[in-house]
């Protein structure tokens, strides 16, 4: 049965109030599917969507690709990585750049893929950034299960993952932002679950509602959330039910605390937020190149002009930065926000016409 996209719409302006109402995505995936569909075209100018730090690549920060890319000039080491990395601008230069001066980097579909390099190359050191949020963290805690089983001894990764709930808790709690409620990520979600957002409608009082990534779903997620603030009465919604039930995935969260822990992390545009990284576990330390390597104390910068802290924040828009569509475009992108299929720049500038 197809959706009711008329009746959600009228829906949407019944309840939108006579002030302004501002929900922010924090999901790259729903900033994207937002900006193809011109869905702000046809929402009431008094509801202003705005993007989050969704974008796992985007909110690593700078240090991180600096190190990565110090780390790739290093005598044998193989560095393997998702390709949304790779033109990430560094302080000086990106992983690309990198690359074809002669670092030998390898882009991956699958993590596992570290495994095969590390097998063939057993005199090398096979690096493998990890970067992602809890959607993709299960596949490599799912490597380092394989590397264990078969003993390979040269894999290691560079972590940089970050969990969601607690940089959720900075941004509702900002004066600053004035956040109504959240479209909360339906990918993650499907790890999570439902219970680790309850804090959000029960401390802070903010509406939510789980999406998926259809038009249609995230129409209704911002009906379901202007419900909850028409009544006043907020919780954790989920629309989203076919994917996503209250305890998530635990077969996934069970593997992830096995190998890591909460640490503190620091988030681009953001800063350092408790709690909100993963660092390995005693046991599984061995598989930190930190461990094995010293890194130099490397003095990283943002690009001159960049504002994409800001827009991580939901503070702008990609458009109010001075950079953007000008020095910064999508095939010559400055900062981080403009690299990923996800970013916020990329999605405004490949859609623009529609925004």
């Amino acid at each position: 049965m197809k959706p009711d996209i008329s009746g959600i719409i009228e829906g949407i302006k019944r309840l939108t109030p006579k002030k302004r109402v501002r929900i922010m995505e924090v999901c790259g995936t729903h900033t994207v599917a937002i900006a193809k569909s011109g869905i702000k075209d046809i929402l009431p100018e008094e509801i202003k969507l705005v993007s989050g730090p969704g974008c796992p690549v985007c909110v690593t920060p700078q240090e991180y690709i600096d190190r990565a890319i110090w780390l790739s000039k290093q005598k044998d080491i193989i560095i393997t990585t998702f390709g949304d990395l790779m033109r990430v601008p560094g302080t000086e230069e990106s992983l690309s750049s990198a690359k074809a001066e002669g670092a030998d980097i390898r882009v991956l579909y699958s993590p596992a893929g570290a495994v095969e390099i590390a097998r063939e190359n057993p005199s090398k050191t096979v690096v493998f950034l990890a970067v992602g949020f809890e959607t993709t963290i299960p596949t490599i805690t799912g490597t380092l299960e394989i590397a264990i089983r078969e003993k390979i001894k040269n894999l290691f990764i560079l972590c940089a993952h970050k969990i969601v709930p607690p940089a959720l808790e900075v941004l509702a709690s900002s004066e600053d932002l004035m956040i109504d409620g959240f479209i909360l990520p339906g990918h993650v979600s499907a790890v999570i679950g439902i219970r680790p957002y309850e804090f959000l409608s029960r401390i802070h009082r903010k509406a939510c509602a789980i999406s998926g990534f259809e038009p249609y779903q995230i129409l209704e997620a911002i009906f379901l959330i202007l419900r909850q603030i028409s009544g006043n009465q907020f919780r954790i919604a989920n629309p989203y039910n076919s994917t996503v039930d209250y305890e998530g995935n635990t077969k996934a969260q069970k593997s992830i605390s096995r190998f890591f822990i909460p640490s503190d992390s620091v988030w681009r545009g953001i800063g350092n937020i408790p709690s909100s990284g993963l660092a390995l576990r005693e046991e599984f330390s061995y598989f930190d190149i930190g461990t094995r390597i010293s890194f130099p104390d490397i003095q990283s910068r943002e690009p001159k002009g960049c504002r994409c802290g800001d827009v991580l924040k939901g503070i702008i828009e990609p458009s109010e930065c001075p950079l953007f569509g000008k020095v910064c475009t999508y095939e010559n992108p400055v900062g981080a926000c403009m690299v990923s299929s996800e970013g916020s720049c990329a999605a405004y500038y490949r859609y623009r016409k529609k925004l």
